[in-house]
């Protein structure tokens, strides 16, 4: 026998337990784009309490849609022991190129950094940060979070809080933690304080840049994946992903070697 009001039962306090298990974490991620994903995986497996927040019902940010809809993506030799660590399949197509299916791309990112155990949840907006001043020193300790569906209708509903020992922008293309910090907190750490804004399509060099402009922003705040790029005013790359694979992983590294 199947009781409806058990199921509900049974969906709330599971949900609740998790929540409550994710409000006082080592890392917050903004963002479940491939980036996000991997930093999340390398964080998890290392020990660290890591919570990714994704706007959309679906994580997998623009890897889901290959190019212009054409399941298939991109990848340089570089990033093939990170395919490899998630169990994603490839081809050689030659010159230095490989070719991966871009829904089991996503999928076994999403399935990798969840079994590493990172908690993952959808349909929820970063809105806001934490901001202390410790030491002198100025820092973001956290997101305020709300229901997607709240900020959409923009309903007047106040947010919630999530507090970490750092925080990531992964949000790709818009930099929404990025721009809220600078809308409250101050200049970044680009050369003019602000965003740089992201360039037009240039995949060789937007690939080598997502990789070198990983890192920290200001205080507690690192961005990875194209967040990077448009923070730090480098060029888009399109669908080919080993650099935002190579971004993850850079991002977690840099963490670890903080909080450690």
């Amino acid at each position: 026998m199947i009781d409806d009001i058990e199921v509900t039962r049974h969906i709330i306090e599971r949900f609740s337990k998790n929540f409550i298990d994710s409000l006082d974490i080592d890392v917050a991620i903004a963002g479940a784009g491939p980036a996000g994903m991997v930093a999340a995986k390398y964080l998890a497996d290392a020990g660290k309490k890591v919570v990714i927040f994704e706007r959309k019902l679906s994580p997998g940010g623009g890897m889901w849609g290959g190019g212009m809809t054409f399941p298939a993506i991109v990848v340089q030799e570089q990033s093939l022991p990170i395919l490899d660590e998630f169990g994603i399949g490839y081809e050689d197509a030659g010159n230095g190129y490989f070719t991966a299916d871009s829904i089991e791309a996503t999928s076994k990112l999403i399935a990798g950094c969840m079994t590493a155990g990172a908690k993952m949840f959808n349909t929820m907006s970063v809105e806001d940060v934490m901001i202390r001043d410790k030491d002198n020193v100025r820092r973001i300790c956290g997101f305020v979070i709300t229901w997607s569906a709240v900020e959409m209708a923009g309903l007047h509903v106040d947010p919630l809080t999530i507090g970490a020992k750092i925080c990531i922008d992964a949000t790709g293309h818009p930099t929404e933690v990025c721009k809220v910090v600078i809308k409250k907190a101050g200049k970044l750490n680009t050369p003019s304080g602000d965003l740089e804004g992201e360039k037009s399509m240039w995949a060789e060099v937007g690939e080598q840049t997502v990789v070198e402009n990983t890192g920290e922003v200001f205080p507690g705040l690192y961005v990875t994946g194209m967040a990077s790029n448009a923070v730090y005013g480098a060029p888009r790359m399109g669908p080919i992903f080993g650099g935002m694979l190579l971004s993850g992983k850079k991002v977690a590294d840099m963490i670890l070697k903080e909080l450690d």
